[in-house]
């Protein structure tokens, strides 16, 4: 019997058929582009919208209403207190309208329903509010000079942290809300404008949000959209000279050429980029523990996550077991679309897409790789890959090395912990990392010499609004969140005054 879907609210329904353009200096418009992107179900792979593809006058446009905005000091200049109280309302109206959001999320992006709804708009209040609380906390500090000259002057020093200016945030599929909003409260909450860019597969929440914002009291200009391709869209705003900093989340390879693009003005950047995150299991975990953990911690969101679990490196006394634990989960797995309420895995977010995570897969049955798969999904309908475990796969397949992005796990057998940590250390990524064991003294030493951003015992894929994210090696640059979080979006002004 097949289970009903979540009914599509009629707003959602309404907001779908829209002719999408841009939202630019506080109100939605056409572009001057008259390209259109398409819009599709991953479920079904049937288009059920359409927006501008922005061209680089569009980006202009867009960048010069968030400059203006900027140097009028019409939201830099309002008092911290004002700017928490709008940035909470917006929390507040983004709240009331969950439901319609986590829909327009299941249906451009293909997650389940119930992600949508915890995640990308549950998780996503968290981190506005707990940003909009930082507002209030911007502070410089008062300082001594070390050596006054000449001798016997007197000195007053102190430092100031002051906006960056106008921000280009560049928002990757998986998460378009709760990625996007980890870059428009931090902005705002420093007191800049922003350009978003959503990606051109998932565009709709981050067009819808920028209304919510203008109704909160965000004023003009502050807070623009634009959507469009990459390779215009993209790396017009990257280039442009009145953009200050770049916030970026996606590939290792984008994130590079935006790295170089941004050197050549010295905007600054932070990038979240690629991962090949290892779990490594010792030979004293929790087996019940290890399992429930690492199947959420790999297969959310249908493995489309930065710092999911990837490979899992099991001591040689429980790989056996966990192998069979892990088999018995994955064909459990119930496969279907986002917006039926019980299916556990879904969609991935575009045909070409799946065609890559496919590619993968293929490549390692030509090679003989012992696969382990759970359901296919529907037959004939959207962007389905069967859930995955990959067997002790050899050292040379593609899927060992590269991130794939998709439902695929590979489970190897290690000798011990220290093959393990050697094993897991060799990758040009260093995103996330975890460890599994019930020993205290291994948890910390495996935690030290991890090489990621990011190590969880007994855990996997917890992010926390209050613990700073970020990569090490060619997993990125910079961090965010943590009760630092602003600093990366404001410049430090020392003053000094002699009297």
């Amino acid at each position: 019997m097949t289970e009903p879907h979540v009914a599509v609210l009629s707003q959602v329904q309404q907001f779908l058929d829209r002719q999408h353009g841009l939202y630019i200096d506080g109100r939605p418009g056409p572009a001057q582009s008259e390209k259109r992107l398409a819009i599709f179900d991953p479920a079904t792979g049937q288009e059920i919208a359409s927006t501008a593809d922005a061209n680089e006058a569009d980006v202009d446009n867009a960048v010069m209403s968030a400059w203006r905005a900027f140097v009028s000091r019409r939201w830099a200049g309002r008092l911290p207190a004002e700017r928490e109280r709008i940035l909470l309302r917006f929390a507040d109206l983004v709240e009331q309208h969950s439901e319609e959001l986590a829909q327009l999320e299941t249906l451009e992006q293909g997650k389940s329903i119930a992600i949508s709804r915890a995640f990308e708009v549950g998780c996503t209040l968290n981190w506005m509010r707990y940003t909009a609380g930082l507002t209030t906390k911007i502070a410089g500090k008062t300082l001594d000079l070390s050596i006054p000259l000449p001798q016997g002057a007197r000195y007053q020093a102190w430092t100031r942290k002051e906006p960056v200016g106008v921000v280009a945030g560049i928002v990757p599929w998986n998460f378009p809300l709760m990625i996007g909003m980890w870059k428009v409260m931090p902005a705002l909450a420093a007191g800049c404008s922003i350009v978003i860019k959503p990606s051109e597969t998932t565009p709709l929440t981050m067009l819808r949000v920028a209304e919510l914002a203008s109704e909160a009291g965000i004023p003009d200009g502050v807070f623009n959209v634009v959507t469009g391709s990459g390779a215009v869209c993209g790396a017009a705003l990257t280039s442009h000279p009145h953009v200050a900093k770049i916030s970026f989340t996606g590939s290792t390879a984008t994130g590079k050429g935006i790295a170089r693009t941004a050197a050549d003005r010295l905007t600054r950047v932070t990038l979240e980029l690629g991962g090949k995150n290892p779990a490594i299991v010792l030979k004293d975990a929790d087996p019940q523990w290890v399992i429930e953990g690492l199947m959420t911690g790999s297969f959310l969101n249908q493995g489309q996550v930065c710092a999911a679990s990837s490979r899992i490196y099991i001591e040689a006394p429980l790989f056996d077991t966990l192998v069979s634990g892990f088999e018995q989960a994955v064909k459990s797995l119930q496969v279907g679309p986002g917006m039926s309420p019980v299916a556990q895995i879904n969609p991935l977010v575009s045909r070409a897409h799946c065609d890559k995570v496919c590619s993968f897969l293929d490549d390692a049955q030509a090679q003989q790789a012992e696969l382990i798969r759970g359901s296919n999904g529907p037959a004939g309908e959207g962007y389905y890959v069967a859930p995955t475990l990959v067997v002790n796969p050899d050292a040379k397949l593609r899927l060992t090395r590269e991130e794939v992005f998709g439902p695929v796990v590979n489970l190897v057998r290690v000798a011990d912990g220290e093959e393990a940590l050697q094993l897991a250390n060799d990758t040009e990524y260093g995103l996330t990392a975890s460890v599994w064991t019930q020993n205290l003294s291994q948890a910390l030493e495996y935690s030290d010499r991890l090489q990621a951003g990011t190590v969880w015992v007994n855990s996997h894929t917890l992010i926390d609004a209050n613990l700073p994210f970020g990569g090490m090696k060619q997993s990125g640059t910079g961090r965010d969140f943590g009760p630092d979080w602003l600093d990366g979006w404001c410049e430090t002004k020392s003053v000094c005054v002699r009297y």
